[in-house]
């Protein structure tokens, strides 16, 4: 079922008459600017309103697929774009290595009074974008500020998941070299923070591509400098994003490899140690193994020869232990 949530504003002030079936009426008319929010389209209204106001049938296509890559794509009389929202859920207390993150997909065609967003999940606060450009006086603006409210909402989320994955790289670090580290735990975690990372780097990479399509493509001239000087803020941000993301890449996989480095080192520390116990052992029992022959020798059946074979079991021993003590083979 469709779901359509509008705003108007006429010469900058709210206007509370949107009608779903009058969005042409209102893109034509001058000092109106349109914003229409459409989720769970189905294909019928959305082909029906495309052929009204003249979107692209393969834009139409791809708001509505399964799945689509983060693009911003030109078009003679509008310009289509698809980004993704990133959430922080919490963890569940019992199991770290659950995903933290969701991801949820917005597609938008921005035309010179009005912006059209459409998507899939209802898990998008659409009403903080509304805020967002409400606070700034976007309605002075047009549609380039409208637009750049949604972005700056949707590359807040994307810093807000790329610290979660940060705090959870360091939490892996600390682990990592603990007393007694949980080994199964551990490489549970590594490896859906490496599906986290990945996941975020797609949505995250190519918005550098998607804010300066849209910057450079704005179909309204009003306020040009104000809204260059904003887009350039936001195209920083989403360079720190990019680069963030970008480092963490190079930290999971440096706490990957040095995970591997440690067990490889425990394991030779305990080889080493068992060695050592087991040539100390050799000792007593390479004794107590000749004096077990079947023939005479010295002090057999007297308690002198019970003696001396004990202090010198024990001397070699003692011996042998501080030895390898003092060259750390134990």
């Amino acid at each position: 079922m469709t779901h359509v949530h509008g705003r108007i504003w006429r010469d900058g002030k709210t206007a509370d008459d949107f009608e779903f079936s009058a969005i042409s009426e209102y893109l034509a008319t001058e000092g109106t600017l349109l914003w229409c929010d459409i989720y769970d389209p189905d294909h019928a209204t959305l082909k029906s309103l495309a052929e009204e106001i003249g979107l692209n049938e393969w834009a139409v296509e791809d708001a509505i697929a399964d799945a689509e890559r983060t693009k911003a794509v030109v078009y003679k009389t509008h310009t289509f774009f698809t980004v993704y929202d990133v959430w922080v859920k919490d963890p569940a207390p019992e199991d770290n290595s659950e995903s933290t993150l969701e991801i949820h997909r917005i597609s938008g065609f921005v035309l010179p009074r009005g912006l059209i967003t459409v998507r899939i999940s209802p898990h998008v606060d659409m009403e903080k974008v509304s805020r967002r450009y409400d606070d700034l006086g976007g309605q002075e603006h047009g549609v380039g500020s409208l637009v750049h409210a949604l972005l700056d909402v949707v590359v807040d989320g994307h810093f807000a998941a790329v610290q979660s994955l940060d705090d959870g790289i360091e939490s892996l670090e600390d682990d990592l070299f603990a007393e007694r580290p949980l080994r199964g735990r551990l490489q549970r975690r590594t490896f859906q923070l490496r599906k986290d990372l990945v996941a975020l780097r797609r949505v995250v990479l190519p918005m550098r591509e998607v804010v300066t399509a849209l910057q450079h493509r704005r179909l309204d001239a009003r306020n040009a400098v104000e809204l260059d000087a904003v887009y350039a803020d936001l195209y920083d941000h989403v360079l720190r994003a990019s680069e963030w993301t970008e480092s963490l890449r190079d930290m999971v996989t440096t706490v990957f490899e040095t995970n591997l480095s440690l067990q490889d080192a425990r394991l030779n520390i305990v080889m080493k140690k068992l060695t050592g116990w087991a040539a100390i052992i050799a000792v007593p029992t390479a004794i107590t193994g000749f004096y077990g022959q079947n023939v005479d020798y010295p002090g057999i059946d007297t308690v002198g020869g019970f003696v001396t074979s004990t202090s010198i079991i024990v001397v070699l021993v003692i011996v042998l232990y501080w030895t390898f003590k003092a060259r750390d083979w134990l």
